[in-house]
């Protein structure tokens, strides 16, 4: 066991200045806080007494934000729309020291909003009572498919590892992970992948890191608690996609890791099971899992230090990020 924490802290120690590519849909998250008292007489819901918001990088850019926190340079790619809440995200990445050189910005697109909204007493812990998404699709413009590509391919003499954030908006083009794909493998920088609804869909990337929802989506089976069909799907969708590895996450019931020729890793949830907030939890394991293979990882002391980041982010609100400190306490506790 101190052989294992040793080796995970000597791979924390390498994070600091390993380049990023985080190539997805970056969100603009707001939150919106408030007290509830009483019912309206308009109608049989809660009356919210404004108090309070916050904003921050949803989606792609909670993985850059994850990133950042951890040491790594982040570069992200991507599309954004010429509104307020892309400007925005400019200026949350500008407060990061970010550059944001190889993201667009697109007239005829809106940029994904995600507005949640929390109430409860003045002395009580606020909760989620509502979440409003304003979305849209990135258009299929060949400029913009061209400059993407241009964009990824520039890249790849400088970055460690390429992460996809995909929250189906349509930033990660299939032509474009075709026409890069084999050029990052080639160099041998990995590519790692964190889809909501098209895992299936991004074959020969290095690993994946389904939930187990997506899994089903993916597999188009309903686990139904069976660990027996849970297992065959896992090593079924592997080999669907053709991924050295795929991680699937489990909530409280941890994390389970497939690779080829090897049985089934299962993880198991770190810490309390009594969690404060799972938004983002998935962003962190992805950019966690992700650093470490940049830093020349195996799968498992990889999927381990992604294990252990999220038991510390689903303890804070909101889309949060882990930083080193917290990470190394956590391991050698």
């Amino acid at each position: 066991m101190q052989i294992e924490k040793e080796r995970l802290l000597d791979l924390i120690e390498n994070f600091s200045g390993k380049r990023i590519a985080v190539w997805g849909d970056i969100i603009y998250d707001e939150y919106i806080f408030g007290t509830t008292r009483r019912i309206s007489r308009e109608a049989p819901v809660l009356i919210l007494s404004y108090r309070s918001k916050e904003y921050y990088l949803g989606g792609a850019g909670n993985s850059i934000y994850n990133l950042k926190a951890l040491g790594a340079e982040t570069v992200p790619v991507g599309i954004i729309g010429k509104d307020n809440a892309g400007d925005e995200i400019i200026q949350l990445l500008d407060k990061l020291s970010i550059q944001a050189d190889h993201i667009l910005i697109e007239n005829d697109f809106q940029t994904p909003i995600k507005t949640r909204i929390l109430a409860g007493e003045e002395t009580t812990k606020k909760q989620q009572i509502l979440r409003i998404d304003k979305e849209a699709q990135v258009p299929d413009k060949t400029p913009l498919i061209r400059q993407l590509k241009d964009f990824l391919l520039s890249l790849l003499p400088s970055v460690d590892a390429l992460l996809i954030s995909d929250y189906n908006y349509d930033n990660v083009k299939q032509e474009v992970f075709k026409a890069v794909l084999e050029e990052y493998k080639k160099a041998g920088i990995p590519v790692t992948l964190d889809s909501r609804f098209r895992t299936s869909h991004f074959k020969d990337i290095t690993i994946a890191t389904p939930n187990e929802p997506e899994l089903e989506g993916a597999m188009q089976i309903e686990l139904s608690g069976n660990e027996s069909i849970f297992e065959n799907a896992g090593t079924g969708l592997m080999e669907k996609i053709r991924a050295q590895a795929v991680l699937i996450t489990r909530g409280a019931k941890g994390m389970v890791l497939f690779e080829k020729e090897k049985s089934p890793f299962a993880i198991p949830a770190h810490g309390t099971p009594d969690i404060v907030d799972v938004t983002g939890a998935g962003d962190t394991v992805i950019s966690v899992l992700t650093l470490a293979l940049a830093c020349g990882s195996n799968f498992r002391d990889a999927a381990k230090l992604a294990n252990f980041a999220a038991s510390i982010v689903v303890m804070k609100k909101g889309t949060a990020a882990v930083s080193i400190p917290e990470l190394k306490k956590t391991i050698a506790s």
